[in-house]
């Protein structure tokens, strides 16, 4: 289980680094653009890619840190800071999302002149530079929610650079310069879309949300109607970071059963219904009608 959980922290690091070198790369080329074409739908998604390159480089200290190994004073590692980064990634994407409805406020007042001829020129290029990091992130996305959260940040860019396309088109085409802040503010509402997601799935696995996917209701009846139980109370079902929920039970089995192969029992069941691997069961004899009254009177 350590083995899989290296080996994609490997390939997380492997396309979180190319993903940076890839963005990082175009990023200097679209504020210039930006800057230089008079294009607030430039500079939102320069904006949002120099985002994109803080949230990939959080993205890889935070797997670096996560593949540390536990202490007596933290047993779980640093498995979390993988959580803390999309949490951040995702408040960042909220406040990128402000910026960017305030400017383009400003800008449907006072449009300006915008250039769409280079702002056909650097969409395109930005469009190929943000799939291909996409492309390399996809792979990887599925096994951490940090890795998830750093995808979306360059799904918005490939969303952003199609949008500044059509924008640059329309300019071109009909001079209407107002198309320019009207698709910054809808690159700011795809943002507020993937900062939502992220945000959500973060804050349930910090609040020890019991993982999606899992009814911690028809768990519980599972578990009470295997054989030879009795009771279960005080199951917690939660996730360490992603990719590695746990749970947690006091179980109560009938006098004489064997506690022990009862346990191993209840594990296997857990492990091939539920897919929950990392479990701490305690399992205990119910005491009978006899000791209940010699405990209660005694």
């Amino acid at each position: 289980m350590a083995h899989g959980h290296d080996h994609t922290r490997a390939g997380s690091r492997r396309a979180l680094a190319i993903a940076l070198a890839l963005t990082a790369s175009y990023t200097a080329v679209e504020v210039v653009g930006g800057l230089a074409a008079g294009s607030l739908a430039l500079l939102a998604d320069a904006v949002h890619m120099l985002s994109d390159n803080f949230a990939l480089a959080v993205a890889l200290v935070a797997v670096w840190l996560a593949s540390k190994p536990a202490t007596p004073e933290r047993t779980f590692g640093f498995k979390r800071a993988e959580v803390l980064a999309a949490l951040a990634n995702g408040v960042l994407l909220v406040a990128l999302s402000i910026w960017i409805f305030v400017e383009a406020a400003t800008r449907l007042r006072d449009p300006g002149d915008v250039l769409g001829g280079w702002m056909v020129v650097i969409a395109l290029v930005g469009l190929v530079v943000n799939v291909a990091a996409g492309l390399v992130l996809h792979g990887a996305r599925g096994a951490s929610v940090n890795v998830e959260a750093a995808f979306r940040h360059v799904l918005a860019d490939v969303l952003g650079s199609i949008g500044v396309a059509a924008a640059a088109l329309v300019i071109l085409t009909t001079g209407w310069a107002e198309a320019d802040p009207l698709v910054s503010i809808l690159i700011g509402l795809l943002v507020l879309a993937s900062a939502w997601s992220i945000l959500r799935d973060s804050t349930a696995i910090l609040l020890e949300a019991t993982p999606r996917g899992i009814d911690a209701t028809a768990l519980g009846r599972r578990l009470a109607s295997a054989p030879g139980v009795v009771e279960v109370h005080d199951l917690h079902v939660w996730t360490i970071t992603s990719g590695f929920p746990a749970l947690s039970a006091h179980v109560l089995v009938r006098p004489g059963e064997d506690c022990h192969g009862r346990r191993r029992e209840l594990e296997q069941l857990l492990r091939d219904e539920f897919g929950l691997v990392h479990t701490t069961l305690q399992v205990d004899h119910a005491q009978g009608a006899g000791l209940v009254e010699l405990e209660r009177f005694g």
